[in-house]
């Protein structure tokens, strides 16, 4: 199927209310059709993967088109080029994390460049860092330890940013990797303590790590941890 078809099914799927229902939970309106995930990933399967396809559907600037087009390009053609490019397009969180789950945190270069992001600048560049350490806690099961303790460190650097689409992305790094393991669990619980400590006076790192703390020590947490490391 090429781009332009896809294109075409896409706007004849579109829904203003359910845009209008998207941009009350801060996603972005322009340039969005306002259909839904599920669907997405249902036309994703038809499709089929095409890294050209990719590039043609991120190029339509269309929201949707971009959510499917992390579902559809291949992980081992995306260059840190590419990775770049795309990132700086990015307009709305929820474009973000589909890019990080589904597509960036399966390359190669997954763990320097959630380093690299989180360091800087731009709100959603911000996130992204952020939101590929979330991912990769939860999808990259070979990966040691070691590689998140660093992310950790990150983590209490930026607590006290104060922007809404940066601190939600901290806060679910900081969970996910405390429920890789029970190390990581106590690491994590150690380092929303500290956050707490160190940052008296930002409502963000308060809530960062009150948040993470809650669902961290949570019974149905620990139990749930346990039972995966026993698979």
């Amino acid at each position: 199927m090429k781009s332009q078809e896809i294109i075409k099914r896409l706007k004849s799927l579109s829904n203003k209310k359910n845009v209008e229902g998207m941009a009350r939970f801060g996603i972005n309106p322009e340039g969005t059709l306002g259909i839904s995930v599920t669907t997405l990933r249902k036309l994703a399967k038809e499709i089929g993967k095409g890294h050209e396809l990719a590039q043609e559907l991120w190029q339509s600037g269309i929201h949707e088109a971009r959510i499917l087009a992390a579902l559809v390009d291949i992980p081992e053609e995306v260059t840190m080029n590419q990775a770049e490019s795309w990132l700086k397009d990015l307009d709305s969180w929820d474009v973000c994390d589909q890019l990080m789950m589904n597509l960036f945190d399966k390359t190669s270069f997954a763990f320097k460049k959630a380093i690299e992001w989180s360091k800087r600048k731009a709100e959603f560049e911000k996130r992204a860092g952020f939101a590929l350490m979330a991912t990769l806690a939860f999808h990259d099961r070979n990966a040691n330890d070691e590689k998140f303790e660093v992310f950790l460190q990150l983590i209490i650097d930026a607590a006290t940013d104060e922007r809404n689409f940066v601190r939600k992305a901290v806060n679910w790094a900081l969970r996910q990797i405390g429920k890789r393991n029970m190390l990581l669990n106590k690491r994590a619980i150690a380092i929303s303590n500290e956050i707490i400590n160190k940052f008296p006076g930002s409502k963000s790192a308060k809530w960062i790590a009150k948040d993470a703390l809650r669902e961290l020590q949570d019974e149905k947490t620990i139990n749930r941890i346990k039972e995966k490391g026993r698979g």
